[in-house]
């Protein structure tokens, strides 16, 4: 199996600005998200922006990078462009690597790859874990996802799906746990190229655009999204500067990284 990795980075995220570039122990972010992307199986790995700052610093670690259109509406669309641009064949598997996960494992980029070329009948592959806790359940910034007997996706929802009728109540919630049955959806993607381009022609759907959640639209369109459980635990990515802070002590923590 051979696969890329594209890696969309834009400068101006509307909680915490610059982050692709915000300095870890030595290195930027970018440039971890980078090294962790090149030390799976990936054949190549592909740095997307549209910001000069940023492909200068990429450019200066020694990454491929492709400028992109500015007003990409999604990380997705910018994917598209790339696999446009490097002329991939329709068949050809890309995962989408976001530009603010520095310590994710390079184990779960091989497996939503070798995931995706196993299963042939469905067109994106992506990753989840079990939600444990009830504050992550209820928490809004956390996606659930709920899948079928064959490891496709049924639904995705920032609401805590699937809702377990009798066991919670507004009183009760922080006093409980939860069964294990709902699963936290892990924002890496493998697609197949043909795919991403059918994704970018489609228009936005209804529920898409009422969960701010770009997969729904795949959904609506009849693809198919296999679910796995992540093969190792994933950290949080970066969003706000207190998840940077902890990134830098997790870092700091481990000589190796």
């Amino acid at each position: 199996m051979t696969f890329s990795v594209v890696i969309p980075a834009r400068h101006d995220s509307s909680r915490l600005p610059g982050k692709v570039l915000a300095d870890i122990c030595g290195k930027s972010m970018l440039q971890r998200v980078y090294e962790q992307a090149c030390a799976s199986a990936a054949s190549r790995v592909v740095i997307a922006t549209d910001d000069v700052r940023i492909s200068a610093v990429a450019e200066a670690f020694g990454a491929k990078v492709c400028m992109t259109l500015a007003g990409h509406p999604s990380g997705t669309d910018r994917v598209e462009e790339v696999t446009r641009q490097l002329t991939f064949d329709d068949t050809h598997i890309v995962v989408n690597v976001q530009g603010d996960e520095p310590l994710i494992p390079p184990q779960v980029i091989d497996q939503v790859a070798d995931n995706l070329a196993t299963n042939t009948s469905a067109d994106i592959a992506t990753l989840s874990t079990t939600i444990t806790g009830v504050e992550e359940l209820f928490d809004s910034n956390v996606v659930k996802v709920v899948a079928d007997n064959n490891d496709l996706a049924l639904y995705f929802s920032r609401a805590p799906i699937p809702w377990e009728r009798d066991a919670f109540d507004a009183k009760s919630r922080a006093d409980r746990q939860t069964s294990g049955t709902a699963r936290r959806h892990l924002g890496i993607y493998a697609y197949r190229v043909g795919l991403l381009h059918r994704f970018v022609a489609w228009p936005a759907q209804l529920l898409e655009q009422l969960e701010a959640l770009e997969q729904l639209r795949a959904l609506a369109n009849g693809a198919r999204i296999h679910v796995e459980q992540a093969c190792c635990p994933v950290p949080a990515g970066v969003d706000t500067a207190e998840d940077l802070d902890r990134v830098r002590r997790s870092i700091a923590l481990n000589s190796e990284l």
